[in-house]
């Protein structure tokens, strides 16, 4: 495109020759002059909104801010519902603890009166009224009666805990793990004929008859009394498991153990043997409570 310029004063003319760079360089400034218009008119218009108080302005502030605020609306209630759901699986846990406690109460020994009654089960077929979503006031009390229970449940599984481990502790200074592995005793506790004179003599204890060597154990932790050998006994142990309860293992051929030692339950203390008034291998075996013979086998049934 040529462009021929006259002037008045002159004879001379002058010509512009536009190609088409400069064509485009048109273009691009009016497309920039618009975006400047429309990002001046944009901040305008929100600036200075409220001031104007135009109604179609206002209209669509109002719109968007609705928009958004039904946005974070719908956030905020998907994640209240996930949090209701986890919610309702914690209660779930918390019925199976309870179940868990009444059976730990139970071996605690507790009695019936003082088991915390069950929480009554729930169900039901599925109700013909739409669900409705937590409001957040609901969730919260939900949540502040779950933290309740949850503690209310720690208190007492802390208390059964406790009863249960006072109970471990005297049940192992209670003699009551066999001392041989054997499966019958030649003598029980109680009268009987006396093997050597044939007269009825009172046996303080229960004989467990095995082979020579077999291991002894320890019946319950405690400390060694006695290590020595005696007349009739022969070589005998005596623990002490406090409380004035004494356990006491005669005739063995091999003491493994001194006087002032602790001992543990299970531990092997000595090795079965015929010493002492004695007719032939066997493990005799006492208890005694404040220096009064019991009958052993009431404590062994307890293990």
């Amino acid at each position: 495109m040529n462009i021929i310029l006259v002037s008045s004063n002159s004879t001379r003319t002058k010509s512009l020759t536009l190609d088409w760079r400069h064509a485009a360089g048109v273009v691009f400034a009016l497309l920039g002059l618009l975006l400047i218009f429309a990002v001046a008119f944009n901040y305008l218009t929100l600036r200075y909104a409220a001031a104007i108080n135009h109604p179609w302005i206002n209209a669509i502030i109002l719109a968007d801010r609705r928009v958004e605020a039904e946005r974070n609306q719908q956030y905020l209630q998907d994640h209240l519902n996930h949090m209701a759901l986890r919610v309702g699986e914690l209660q779930a846990q918390i019925m199976r603890l309870d179940g868990l406690g009444e059976r730990l109460a139970v071996l605690a020994g507790l009695k019936p009166q003082e088991v915390p009654p069950p929480k009554p089960g729930r169900g039901g077929a599925i109700s013909s009224l739409p669900s409705q979503a937590f409001t957040l006031d609901e969730f919260r009390g939900e949540l502040q009666a779950l933290v309740g229970r949850v503690e209310e449940r720690s208190d007492q599984l802390a208390v059964l805990e406790a009863l249960l481990v006072q109970d471990s502790a005297k049940r192992k200074f209670l003699p009551s793990l066999a001392p041989v592995d054997a499966i019958w005793n030649s003598s029980s506790f109680g009268y009987r004929i006396d093997p050597f004179n044939g007269h009825k003599t009172f046996h303080e204890g229960i004989d467990f008859v095995a082979e020579p060597g077999t291991t002894i154990l320890a019946a319950a932790s405690g400390s060694v009394t006695l290590a020595e050998s005696h007349a009739e006994y022969g070589k005998m142990i005596e623990i002490d498991h406090g409380n004035g309860l004494v356990s006491r293992y005669a005739h063995a051929s091999k003491l493994l153990v001194k006087a002032g030692e602790l001992v543990v339950r299970g531990q092997k203390i000595a090795e079965v043997g015929t010493t002492g008034r004695s007719t032939g291998p066997h493990l005799h075996f006492e208890v005694r409570l404040n220096g009064k013979p019991q009958n052993p086998t009431r404590f062994l049934q307890m293990g």
